[in-house]
């Protein structure tokens, strides 16, 4: 992408918005619904079969996901929740905001995930119905072994929520070599996705929460609408109620509905929806040129001394973000910007916001993600991004360490 100037402006991800895109939101924005119409469910088919789950719910963004995720799993005051710090804040607030107690555990410093093994450790020298879930995040869109975590799940009794924001069309193998798909719930209780721009598919905001449990997905349907139904199965007032005459063949009237318990409003509009389904059809075009441009930043950096780190690439890898590891950051991240090459860090380690070091939390609690934050950087990944635009921030990163 070029300026009015004529130079290069590249951002470390970007919405790609086609011409289709367009024609479907006008399409929907010229219909009878614009909020919670036939789009909705549309969507929701669409994504579940792309993904591999039996249900799927919208919800207005991925943080909304997480939450009602959170709620549908009944969590409350007091209870304990293990999830990674190197994640976006939503990962590790949503338990906050029902009432349980966020605990870290440090990360992997080969893939960036949360260790399997701190977890374990966690587990093993606590009583036990100490912990009630973890939260595992397919950070940076690398896929979490969820097979390995559900067997130690299993263990000690907890469910799991999967934070594959970053990580549509990513995937891993189980014990049995068979590929599974990041969200597909063979093994997570549910998966929530986040639609913002930068994501693989781009709805403005919004978010998809999946599952294969009946009981969950009717729960999150209430949950993302107040806490109402309009399920004549699951009415608890009387027929005679409902219809406001007292006979013994009354009917529930078209018009009645019930508020079951306390819910919110979190749901997505029928024109969002419509952009969502338009990007899901070229998804795996997008995901495969992610893939690509991988490809290249692993071979141009892998053997300069000044990278202290980088993932190797992996084909099951949905490359929502790639990041290098390297010395004189905040310098490297200056100078770029005079370059027109606009760099990110992802994350700030959780436990280390101030919010979060209220509750005790310290330097020296997570050695590793913390090590990982002194020298991580977010350089442009997105299907758009051009082959003389990746060359460019390829040269400007070598120019400044020739310096």
């Amino acid at each position: 992408m070029k300026n009015k100037m004529g130079n290069y402006s590249i951002p470390y991800g970007r919405q790609h918005i086609t011409k289709e895109d367009l024609e479907a939101i006008a399409e929907t924005m010229q219909s009878d619904y614009l909020t919670q119409g036939p789009k909705i469910q549309e969507f929701e088919e669409a994504f579940a079969k792309y993904i591999g789950s039996k249900y799927a719910v919208t919800v207005s963004n991925g943080t909304a996901a997480l939450h009602l995720s959170a709620m549908a799993l009944n969590v409350s005051e007091g209870h304990k929740v293990i999830t990674t710090p190197i994640t976006f804040a939503a990962s590790a607030n949503c338990i906050r905001y029902c009432g349980g107690e966020v605990v870290f555990a440090d990360i992997d410093p080969e893939s960036y995930l949360l260790d399997i093994n701190k977890v374990k450790n966690l587990l093993e020298n606590s009583p036990m119905g100490t912990y009630k879930g973890i939260i595992p995040v397919d950070f940076a869109g690398r896929a979490v072994d969820l097979e390995a975590y559900r067997d130690l799940a299993d263990q000690y009794g907890l469910w799991i929520i999967e934070d594959s924001c970053h990580a549509p069309g990513g995937y891993f193998y189980n014990s049995q070599g068979l590929k599974q798909n990041c969200g597909n719930n063979n093994y997570a209780d549910l998966a929530i996705f986040s639609f913002h721009p930068v994501k693989h598919i781009a709805c403005g905001e919004g978010g998809m929460i999946t599952t294969n449990d009946e009981k969950l997905y009717k729960k999150l349907l209430k949950l993302r609408s107040h806490g109402i139904t309009r399920d004549v199965f699951s009415f608890e007032n009387t027929k005679e109620f409902s219809a406001g005459v007292n006979e013994e063949q009354a009917v529930y009237p078209l018009w009645y509905m019930e508020m079951q318990e306390l819910g919110y409003n979190y749901r997505l509009t029928d024109f969002q929806a419509a952009l969502g389904i338009s990007q899901l059809q070229r998804a795996d075009n997008g995901l495969q040129r992610r893939k690509e441009i991988a490809k290249k930043y692993y071979e141009a950096f892998k053997d300069k001394k000044f990278v202290k780190g980088q993932s190797k690439f992996i084909e099951g890898h949905a490359y929502h973000l790639y990041i290098i590891e390297i010395d004189d950051r905040l310098n490297l991240y200056n100078f770029l910007r005079t370059k027109n090459v606009y760099t990110q860090v992802h994350y700030i380690p959780c436990h280390l916001m101030p919010y979060y070091r209220q509750f005790g939390w310290k330097e020296g609690d997570m050695p590793i993600s913390e090590s990982y934050y002194e020298n991580c950087l977010s350089i442009p990944m997105y299907p758009s991004l051009t082959e003389d635009e990746q060359n460019y921030v390829i040269n400007m990163i070598n120019e400044y360490y020739k310096k």
